[in-house]
């Protein structure tokens, strides 16, 4: 991939000098990572688990429970800042296409108590594989979840939910994923730098007057080509070691959210 060395320079310039105003402040934007459909040790999810020990920054797994494997737990042990999330239960899609439905594996068409089993299925074995490293929080496939099954996540024990942008009113609580660095139709390949820059400058902007919502880095390992990582590379390069970014701990970031969900409502 050829770098756009001007908008390579812009994206650079740009998140220097958003992270630079919180800073001033004596102020940091939470950021967190979530990458999705984990089950196995690969060389991709290596290269991207060397990204997350080289810089420090915690990384949630959505793992997919019924395929998942024993050797990712295994290679787990040697990964310090990864944190595993439940990717529902299949990643198995029960929408209609032809009807023009968006795809989704918690979606309208499925019944809530054949999901409930399903997902307290995939809680079990999630818990089982990972113990402590298992966070309760549902990743639904493709990010949409019908409310009907958003309402009965906590009977389960999943106590928190990660989607992508949008809030679920019928959640305790959530920690969402905003910038996801990968452009699917047509090729599937990195975003490029000014989309990436274009994402961050929203998500930023909002920051300073919402300071509590984490910001969510989203990526897909199995899915990416050498643009991805080398944006990876040089984001953290900067936002990882910025005085005007922070990277809690996932257990303590989900926790956290979960009591101010919590305060909200009572």
């Amino acid at each position: 991939m050829t770098r756009d060395m001007q908008a390579f320079a812009s994206f650079q310039q740009a998140l220097t000098h958003h992270l630079d105003w919180f800073a001033a402040r004596g102020r940091k934007v939470r950021f967190w990572w979530r990458d999705d459909d984990a089950i196995e040790p690969t060389p991709d999810l290596d290269r991207l688990l060397a990204l997350s020990n080289q810089h420090t920054v915690p990384v949630g797994l959505a793992v997919i429970p019924r395929d998942v494997q024993l050797s990712l737990a295994e290679r787990l042990k040697t990964a310090p800042h990864a944190w595993v999330l439940q990717h529902g239960w299949q990643h198995k899609n029960f929408q209609r296409k032809d009807l023009g439905e968006k795809a989704a594996e918690l979606g309208a068409r499925r019944n809530v108590d054949e999901v409930r089993a399903q997902l307290q299925q995939g809680f079990a074995r999630l818990s089982e594989l990972f113990g402590s490293r298992f966070i309760p929080a549902l990743v639904p496939p493709w990010n949409r979840i019908d409310p009907a099954i958003a309402r009965v996540l906590p009977e389960i024990g999943l106590i928190s939910l990660s989607t992508f942008t949008w809030m679920h009113p019928y959640a305790l609580a959530q920690v969402q994923s905003h910038v996801d660095i990968i452009k699917w139709k047509k090729n599937q390949r990195f975003i490029g730098w000014k989309s990436a820059k274009d994402r961050l400058d929203l998500q930023l902007t909002r920051r300073r007057t919402n300071p509590h919502e984490p910001l969510g880095i989203l990526t897909h390992h199995l899915a990416h080509e050498d643009g991805c990582y080398e944006f990876l590379e040089e984001f953290l390069a900067i936002a990882a070691h910025h005085p005007g970014a922070d990277w809690p701990g996932l257990p303590d970031l989900f926790a956290e959210e979960l009591t101010r969900a919590q305060r909200i409502r009572t």
